[in-house]
């Protein structure tokens, strides 16, 4: 498995586990990326330690927040689906790179996760 893979997995894992999503962001909300194709996408993290990893590596005053998973499923994943955006998934190194699904993807995961 790739480590964009195993982090994915451990992702859909620990959330399902935890019950909890983490992202960084400051007062004006969260960053996005833009990849090569135009794709937006919105990353999140399955533990506090790998969301403030990316938050000292983004730099600019990011802070870690923590989200219920069922607000997370409910309110967050619909609204970035609406907007074309696409969900960042542990992203990780020097460079935070990883996978990204789509809202719907991010569901179907998780059900069959849990």
């Amino acid at each position: 498995m790739s480590q964009s893979g195993s982090q994915a997995a451990a992702f859909f894992r620990d959330v399902c586990q935890s019950r909890v999503v983490w992202l960084v962001r400051d007062d004006d909300g969260s960053p996005t990326h833009l990849s090569e194709d135009g794709t937006r996408s919105l990353p999140f993290w399955s533990t506090s330690a790998r969301a403030q990893r990316a938050a000292k590596i983004w730099g600019h005053g990011l802070r870690v927040e923590s989200m219920a998973l069922d607000t997370w499923c409910a309110r967050v994943l619909p609204d970035a689906g609406r907007d074309g955006l696409v969900i960042g998934i542990n992203w990780s190194g020097p460079r935070l790179v990883g996978w990204s699904f789509t809202s719907v993807q991010v569901l179907n995961r998780l059900a069959a996760t849990d």
